[in-house]
C-alpha cells in the first residue's frame, strides 16, 4: 500500500512501519523563527540601498518635498515586499518559488528621468511613469511564457558567463558605496571612508573564518552592525532619518494622481521590461544552479510572471517597475541558506518598512561605506559562482572559450568604458549600458552560431544544447598519434 514499506518476500512480518517522509529540499526548508528572522533581515540589508536609490533619484529630479520623497521611498519598499512574496511563495502559476528577491529595478531610472525632463509640469511626471509601467508590466506578463522558452539556449557556457558578469557588474556599485554616499562631498573616497569599508570587510571575513553555524551564516549582517557601531564615534552615522520619520504610513493608492498613458514613455518602459526579463532569466538560472534546483522552462515562466505582475501592480501603490536583485543571489551563495521562506520573511520586513517609515529608516542608518565593504563579499560571491558554473562547460573546447571570451568582453564594456555608447540613441543605451543584458545576448547568439548552425546542425549531428563544441586538438593528436592529423 502507498506509504508503507514493501512486505518481506520470505513471508515474515513487514520490514518496517509507515515510510518516513522524505526530507524537504533545502529550498523548501523552514528554519527556526529567530534564525529565519535574522537571515531574512540580512537579505533586506543587502538590497535596501538598491531599492531606495531609484525613488530618491527620481523624486529629487521632480522636486518632491521631504514628506513626499519619504512616501515614495516607503511605497517602493512596500511593493518590493509584495513582489518578493509573489516570487518566493507563489500563487497558481506565478512565482518561481526560489529564494528570489524582487525590488525596484535601477534600469528604469534613465527613462524615468527622461520622462521628468520632458514633462512641463513636473508633478505630472509620476502619473506618466506609472501609466507606462502598468502597460509594460501587462505586456510582459503576456510575453512571459514565450520568453521562458529561451531557457534551452542557456547551457553552462552561457549561464556561467552571465553569472560571472552579474557579479563583476555589481562590484563597481560596492566600490562606489565604499567611497561614501555623495560623490560631491569633501570626504568622498577619503581614507576614513575606505578604512570603515575595509574594517567591515575584515570583520565579515573573520566571522566567516573563526565562527561556525548560525553566526557564520549571518556574518554579513553582523559585519554591517559592527561597522555601523564603529562609525558612530567618528560621526559617520546619521540618525536623522529615524528622528524625523513617521511611525505609521500606508502607501495610499494613486497618491500622486491617476496614471497617464503616453506612447514614448510606454515604449521606453517596454524596452526596460525586455532588459528585466533577460536579466531575471539569467538570475533564475544562476540561482537554480546555486541552490541545486535547476530552473527549467516552467519555473522561469512562473518567475517572469511574478516579475511582470509585480511591476503591473506596483504603480497602484506608487511603486516603480520590479525586477530581480542579483546581490541577494550572492548572499545565498555565500551563506548556503537556500530556503525560500527566509527570503519571504525578508519580503515581510520590506512590507513592514513600507508601512512604518521609522522602521525603514533604521536600515538607512547604516553608512554607505559599511554597505560597500559587505558588497565586496556579496557581489564577489556571485562572480565566483559563475566561475564554478563555467567549470561544467569544459573550456578545453575552443568554441566554448570563444563564447566566454567575446561575451565577457562585450559585457564588461559599460564597466571598463562607461561612455563607449555615448553616440547611440538614449533608448538603445537602455539595453547597451547593461553589461548583463548585452553579455547575455552575445553569449546566446554565439552559442547558437557555434553549436546549432552549419553542416553538423543540418545533418542532425550537432552537439546537444548542454554539450560543448569540438575539442582543441592536443599536440599528441596532431602529430604522431594514431588517427591524429598529419
Amino acid at each position: 500500500m502507498p506509504g508503507f514499506s514493501r512486505l518481506s518476500t520470505t513471508g515474515d512480518a513487514p520490514t518496517g512501519g509507515p515510510a518516513e517522509p522524505a526530507a524537504p529540499h533545502p529550498v523548501d526548508e523552514r528554519l527556526p523563527p529567530l534564525r529565519m528572522a535574522a537571515t531574512g533581515l540580512q537579505h533586506v540589508a543587502a538590497m535596501y540601498a538598491g531599492v531606495v536609490a531609484p525613488p530618491l533619484i527620481v523624486g529629487a529630479a521632480i522636486g518632491l518635498s521631504a514628506k513626499d520623497l519619504t512616501f515614495l521611498t516607503g511605497a517602493c519598499l512596500f511593493t518590493a515586499g509584495l513582489a518578493t512574496f509573489l516570487q518566493t511563495l507563489g500563487v497558481w502559476k506565478i512565482g518561481c518559488r526560489l529564494p528570489f528577491v524582487n525590488g525596484v529595478t535601477f534600469g528604469g531610472v534613465a527613462p524615468m528621468l527622461a520622462v521628468v525632463a520632458s514633462t512641463k509640469d513636473k508633478h505630472d511626471a509620476l502619473p506618466v511613469i506609472f501609466g507606462a509601467v502598468i502597460v509594460a508590466g501587462v505586456l510582459g506578463y503576456i510575453a512571459a511564457p514565450y520568453f521562458s522558452r529561451m531557457v534551452r539556449f542557456f547551457p553552462p557556457v552561457v549561464t556561467g558567463t552571465v553569472i560571472t558578469l552579474i557579479g563583476v557588474s555589481l562590484l563597481p556599485v560596492a566600490f562606489e558605496w565604499m567611497q561614501g554616499p555623495d560623490a560631491g562631498a569633501k570626504d568622498y573616497g577619503s581614507l576614513g571612508n575606505l578604512a570603515l569599508a575595509g574594517a567591515t570587510l575584515v570583520i565579515i571575513l573573520v566571522l566567516r573564518r573563526f565562527t561556525s553555524g548560525f553566526v557564520k551564516q549571518i556574518a554579513v549582517l553582523l559585519g554591517m552592525v559592527a561597522g555601523t557601531l564603529v562609525a558612530i564615534p567618528f560621526g559617520a552615522t546619521d540618525f536623522g532619518p529615524v528622528v524625523h520619520a513617521d511611525v505609521v504610513g500606508f502607501p495610499t493608492p494613486f497618491h500622486f494622481g491617476a496614471p497617464q498613458f503616453g506612447v514614448a514613455p510606454i515604449v521606453s518602459m517596454c524596452i526596460v521590461m525586455l532588459v528585466c526579463l533577460t536579466e531575471s532569466t539569467a538570475d533564475m538560472l544562476a540561482l537554480g544552479e546555486i541552490v541545486e534546483r535547476p530552473a527549467d522552462e516552467r519555473t522561469i515562466a512562473a518567475g517572469l510572471r511574478a516579475d511582470t505582475l509585480g511591476s503591473a501592480l506596483s504603480p497602484l501603490f506608487n511603486g516603480f517597475m520590479c525586477s530581480a536583485f542579483a546581490q541577494n543571489i550572492g548572499l545565498v551563495a555565500m551563506t548556503r541558506i537556500r530556503s525560500r521562506f527566509v527570503v519571504a520573511v525578508g519580503g515581510g520586513f520590506l512590507v513592514l518598512m513600507g508601512l512604518c517609515p521609522m522602521a525603514a529608516s533604521l536600515i538607512a542608518v547604516v553608512p554607505r561605506p559599511v554597505l560597500g565593504g559587505a558588497g565586496v563579499v556579496l557581489f564577489g560571491s556571485v562572480a565566483a559562482s559563475g566561475v564554478q558554473t563555467l567549470t561544467k562547460a569544459n573550456l578545453v573546447k575552443d568554441n566554448n572559450v570563444m563564447i566566454v571570451a567575446v561575451s565577457l568582453a562585450v559585457g564588461l564594456i559599460p564597466i571598463a568604458a562607461p561612455d563607449f555608447y555615448h553616440a547611440f540613441p538614449d533608448r538603445a543605451r537602455i539595453v547597451l549600458d547593461s553589461g548583463i543584458s548585452t553579455g547575455c545576448v552575445v553569449a546566446v547568439l554565439l552559442n547558437l552560431l557555434f553549436h546549432h548552425t552549419g553542416r553538423r546542425a543540418r545533418v542532425g549531428t550537432a552537439p546537444a544544447v548542454m554539450e560543448p563544441a569540438a575539442e582543441i586538438p592536443s599536440p599528441r593528436t596532431q602529430v604522431g598519434a594514431p588517427g591524429g592529423a598529419a
